[in-house]
């Protein structure tokens, strides 16, 4: 079972926010997710750490090489997994709510039977 979904929801949400608008600063973040502006400031300081982000003079925040490899396969499983839900059924946003949470503690090898389920 995967254990950090709020690492993996920053980090996707950052993705998004980039491919939305460009920049990045923590108060999107926490606009994007409802957290707390200091909430948002110590997850930065694990992300950053943990070298998944970058932060210049500015405070704009930057996925590193390996961030936004991390990230892209969390939306990916978030864009499969909605997509399956759909297909079986479930209007778009019941199929987004569930994916949201389902694609922070899918295993790896289920993901992988899943999207070769999907190209079907």
């Amino acid at each position: 079972m995967r254990t950090h979904e709020s690492e993996e929801m920053y980090l996707e949400t950052i993705l998004l926010l980039n491919k939305k608008g460009g920049s990045v600063h923590a108060i999107d973040i926490a606009g994007e997710l409802g957290y707390a502006k200091s909430s948002v400031s110590r997850a930065v300081g694990l992300l950053l750490g943990k070298g998944y982000i970058t932060v210049n003079g500015s405070d704009e925040i930057t996925l590193t090489a390996r961030g936004e490899e991390k990230a892209s396969d969390i939306y990916e499983r978030h864009r499969v997994i909605t997509q399956l839900l759909m297909r079986m059924g479930a209007d778009e946003k019941l199929a987004e709510e569930n994916a949201c949470r389902i694609e922070h503690v899918i295993s790896p090898e289920l993901f992988e039977i899943m999207k070769g389920f999907a190209k079907k």
